[in-house]
């Protein structure tokens, strides 16, 4: 596997997305969004890592995940590179066989290799999160983000206790939920030029 330029550190976070290749679907039905979140769980917490927020979209995913610090590791102390790409390496792998099977399509169903990028400023994980879960707003697939059943933004505002998001990561910045979904309410098309150095191009 090609070196990736960039390092995981234990204690950051980052934004990891990619999409369907030629910017074709990736998730088909209900059931795929759900192997696929099923699969998050499988390869990518025992990896260390925390997923803060995510949300599947037809033709692509974002996760905004954290790296866990162990007894075994400092802040400053860079991970192996190879654990975090393991992880998602096998979720991709894992999930395109399935669809491949299922749909009797052969060849890759992602664009490459994931793109990582490191979140180094606290505001950047709020309006990150923010962006994650509006997504399905912007595409015009609901009025609403939690109408869409494929993202964390029902746990972030109580509709829903599933255990694979860490809200708590984002939301211990807000005194309520409440007005987490104010600030998400408030976004504006200029904000997301605050992030455009993290988000999928």
């Amino acid at each position: 596997m090609p070196r990736r330029e960039i390092k995981f550190y234990a204690g950051e976070y980052y934004h990891v997305y990619n999409r369907g290749n030629n910017r074709q679907n990736t998730f088909f039905e209900r059931e795929n969004y759900l192997f696929f979140l099923q699969r998050v769980r499988e390869y990518l917490l025992p990896s260390g890592i925390v997923i803060v927020a995510y949300c599947l979209m037809p033709t692509h995913y974002h996760l905004m995940i954290g790296v866990k610090q162990t007894a075994q590791t400092e802040t400053s102390e860079v991970l192996e590179t190879s654990e975090v790409s393991t992880g998602m390496m096998r979720l991709a792998v894992s999930y395109t066989k399935a669809i491949n099977k299922r749909y009797q399509r052969v060849g890759a169903l992602f664009q490459g290799q994931f793109r990582a990028v490191h979140v180094d400023r606290n505001e950047y994980l709020l309006h990150l999160s923010r962006y994650i879960h509006l997504n399905p707003v912007t595409a015009g697939l609901v009025e609403r983000p939690e109408d869409w059943e494929f993202s964390s933004y029902r746990e972030y505002i109580g509709l829903r206790n599933g255990t694979l998001p860490e809200p708590e990561i984002v939301l211990s910045q807000f005194p309520t939920r409440s007005a987490y979904q104010e600030f998400v309410a408030s976004y504006s098309k200029g904000d997301e030029a605050l992030i455009a150095h993290l988000l999928l191009n």
